[in-house]
């Protein structure tokens, strides 16, 4: 009988500004779903969902933190325990990549030096898609971990969510 895969509890916050897709994007890793209609998560909204990884087993408790404005305040204390995040921002509007480095600053003072990845999302919207590669290959070259992600078709969103699981549980 092979032994039982030892099990991890990891906390991570979804963090990004207004209307760029973090609830989406949890909809789609943890439900498989996406929805055109717009919802303003309100505080926080909590999701679960357990993934194996390297066998392991890893319950994700998946914080959807309300959208960040540019003059908003993270709350210390929705971000705390936490031991990643994931930075959203969207490819069709390059100010909320400079929100986005500005809340990743934000979340390090809290939590110190945790796992992230900064998803870049609506990568569907190819028409739309204002950021630059340049300021991407900037963000890789400090050592970010940037990835392109759509919720609407799934792009990546896996890949996302288990890498950053990955990371977790190889931080201990």
């Amino acid at each position: 009988m092979a032994p039982s895969p030892r099990v991890f509890h990891k906390k991570i916050c979804i963090v990004g500004e207004f209307s760029v897709g973090k609830t989406s994007l949890i909809a789609r890793y943890v439900h498989s779903i996406f929805s055109e209609k717009y919802h303003t998560t309100i505080g926080v909204k909590i999701d679960k969902k357990q993934c194996l990884v390297d066998n392991f087993l890893v319950n994700l408790v998946i914080w959807d933190i309300a959208g960040e404005s540019p003059l908003g305040t993270l709350k210390p204390a929705q971000i705390l325990g936490a031991s990643g995040f994931l930075l959203v921002a969207d490819g069709t509007r390059p100010e909320t990549l400079d929100s986005a480095i500005t809340l990743h600053q934000k979340v390090t003072d809290i939590l110190g030096s945790v796992p992230f990845i900064l998803a870049l999302n609506k990568a569907d919207l190819t028409e739309e898609w204002r950021v630059n590669t340049d300021m991407i290959e900037k963000l890789c070259q400090k050592g970010w971990d940037v990835r392109l992600s759509s919720a609407k078709t799934a792009q990546g969103v896996e890949e996302m969510f288990l890498d950053l699981a990955r990371r977790l549980i190889q931080n201990g």
